[in-house]
């Protein structure tokens, strides 16, 4: 099973469960905010589309629940995306739920990347650190700040290598970001400069952190903790009775020194090219 962590939600919890719908939501959420996403459902199974022709991140496929078969899944993923023209992932808990989805991946030549990603919780309101200097929180509300958000993710993310065009393609409708009502963007600013960032998305009682990003001449600063501190804090203050994360290799310290906790890991399974 699991890496359940501490009384704070373990891998078979309720929040644990709430976690990963809200995951699916976002991600229904997301195949709206570029011109060339696109969202499908059918037979159990979610198959989302960002605006980006990468493989991971922007497109994927999840089961709606557990006893959807597995091979369903990439049966499903594998048609719609060969329409589209190219691959997609399936993220796989390690909490035993998703044994039987990891052994299908495997045999339908779907392709393990990366290393397991920490799904993270967190329970409570966190302490405001003190801000840098000169810096200033802005929760998003134009389209103005839809850009910053995506210029600050694109150089965040570029030290693991994702190819610039990702996140002007991902955010490419600014107005159907903004006019969603389930999602919170804040971006810190020096000056005029957007140096750090970090999404909201709130559904099914709880909430999830998406895209924290801090450019590289401001992670000196701590800006990513002050982002994330405020998305978090943001979450319950709109009602969420947690909020969770999957946590990038840079990220994973930051978040546990922060308060939060490890429930389980999601591996990456990657059908690279279209079917």
């Amino acid at each position: 099973m699991g890496t359940g962590a501490d009384g704070a939600g373990g891998a078979d919890s309720a929040d644990a469960a709430a976690g990963h719908r809200n995951l699916i939501a976002y991600s229904r959420a997301l195949s709206s905010w570029g011109s060339r996403g696109g969202c499908v459902e059918e037979a159990g199974v979610v198959a989302y589309a960002g605006g980006s022709w990468i493989p991971v991140i922007g497109n994927g496929a999840f089961r709606v629940e557990d006893t959807v078969a597995a091979d369903r899944v990439i049966a499903v993923a594998d048609a719609w995306f060969a329409v589209r023209g190219h691959g997609y992932s399936i993220k796989v808990r390690d909490t035993g739920q998703d044994d039987d989805l990891r052994a299908a991946c495997e045999a339908h030549g779907l392709a393990a990347f990366g290393d397991p990603e920490p799904q993270m919780i967190c329970h409570h309101p966190l302490p405001v650190p003190e801000p840098a200097e000169g810096v200033r929180l802005v929760e998003v509300t134009d389209r103005q700040g839809v850009a910053d958000f995506a210029a600050v993710n694109r150089d965040a993310y570029a030290t693991y290598g994702m190819p610039e065009d990702v996140m002007t393609d991902l955010f490419d409708r600014p107005d159907a970001v903004l006019d969603n009502q389930d999602t919170v963007i804040v971006v810190a600013y020096r000056d005029d400069e957007p140096l750090a960032t970090a999404l909201t998305y709130l559904s099914d009682g709880v909430a999830g952190l998406q895209w924290v990003g801090a450019r590289p001449e401001a992670r000196r600063m701590r800006l990513g903790a002050t982002v994330t501190v405020w998305a978090t804090n943001v979450a319950f203050e709109r009602g969420a009775t947690s909020c969770t994360l999957q946590a990038s290799p840079m990220g994973g310290p930051l978040y546990l020194k922060l308060g939060y906790v490890t429930q389980y890991h999601y591996r990456e399974h990657v059908r690279w090219k279209g079917p």
